[in-house]
């Protein structure tokens, strides 16, 4: 089996982080957030994973070099010369899509973090016997979204009414598509929505059929959602294999410590915390709903709440990060500094307080 990930432009919503590493390339809960997507997808056996781009396709394919070998997945790029929208890159990569056994191929958007149910998908997808299947997820605010407007009893989309005024529905599209080669008919080689103009096409010929998505959902393509989203992912880790959190008197709540990462006594870590690689947390620390990447140094008695803490950067003693605080790799933060919501770009030296939310250039 195949897939296409969507992996587009160039991440603005997550700058600064985005400005080291592709959007797909930045952890999330201790892994590149596109690695969650690819293990899935190996998981219920696709072979071949097709990288949909338009910004650094070198970049990418030389990191995920690795995973290729260690998952035994073949990883290929399809590169975009112009942003084609989100089902142009389908008919750009239709070549890779196709080897003529017939079989659906996936479709995910990179920036979407979920529990992949991808089995059940490709059983309800044989089950209908429509050309399409879609996953949606049901959300508190659909004026918000594009509405997919669908049969409950059969799952058979009837329509999609975007940002509607009025109630016509909670459930919105997830971004996770099955394919049967058919449809790459339906799509001409130019900049094109898979939402807006294909979808609408295949339902209209009564083809398109949605799945609710079971478990949790995010979009995390911006800070706020970033944060919620690990959240949710450790909540379902708890559920599903509780053994990969880290326990302790130090820990509350829901709390992931890569095994090479150092803590010191005296700290109180969590809720809802990701602690990475060869990170060192120096003693009375206190950590809630945030991220702390690879190689950082947090050094004693500082505070970090509800903000990202990028590669290989420094905290200094007694400082306080908070309110969706996003620093950059290689931000190093004085001793008793405050920042309250500062987005610190890569390499900056902070020695002022931040005390209301600022971009630091």
């Amino acid at each position: 089996m195949k897939a296409l990930i969507l992996v587009g432009g160039f991440g603005t919503r997550l700058r600064p982080l985005t400005l080291s590493f592709p959007k797909p390339l930045v952890d999330f809960a201790n892994k590149p957030m596109i690695l969650h997507q690819i293990e899935a997808l190996k998981a219920v056996g696709v072979d071949e994973v097709v990288l949909a781009i338009n910004y650094q396709p070198e970049v990418m394919l030389n990191f995920l070099k690795d995973f290729e070998a260690k998952l035994e997945i073949k990883i290929t790029c399809s590169q975009e010369t112009e942003p084609m929208g989100t089902a142009g890159p389908l008919a750009l990569a239709r070549d890779k899509l196709i080897d003529g056994s017939g079989e659906p191929f996936f479709v995910l958007n990179s920036d979407v973090i979920s529990e992949y149910p991808l089995r059940e998908m490709i059983e309800f997808h044989k089950a209908h016997g429509g050309e399409a299947s879609i996953m949606v997820t049901k959300v508190d605010e659909p004026s918000k979204y594009g509405v997919v407007v669908m049969e409950e009893t059969t799952g058979k989309v009837e329509k999609f009414v975007e940002k509607p005024k009025l109630y016509v529905g909670n459930k919105i599209n997830a971004g996770i598509y099955l394919l049967n080669p058919s449809v790459l008919d339906k799509i001409e080689l130019r900049p094109t929505s898979i939402e807006k103009e294909t979808f609408p096409k295949i339902a209209a010929a009564q083809g398109l059929y949605a799945m609710v998505l079971p478990g949790f959902w995010m979009d995390i393509g911006q800070p706020k959602d970033y944060i919620t989203g690990l959240r949710l992912y450790l909540d379902s880790l708890r559920k599903k294999s509780p053994a990969k959190l880290t326990t302790g008197a130090h820990i509350v709540g829901n709390v992931l410590v890569d095994e090479t990462a150092k803590i010191g006594e005296g700290c109180l870590i969590g809720p809802d915390v990701a602690i990475g690689p060869g990170c060192v947390v120096e003693s009375g620390v206190r950590l809630s709903r945030c991220t702390v990447m690879r190689g950082v140094r947090i050094k004693k008695h500082a505070c970090v709440s509800s903000s990202i803490i990028g590669w290989h950067s420094t905290v200094g003693q007694w400082a306080r990060i908070e309110n969706m605080t996003i620093l950059g790799e290689d931000v190093h933060v004085g001793d008793e500094i405050y920042t309250n919501g500062g987005v610190v770009l890569p390499h900056k030296e902070i020695k002022s307080n931040i005390l209301k939310p600022e971009i630091v250039m």
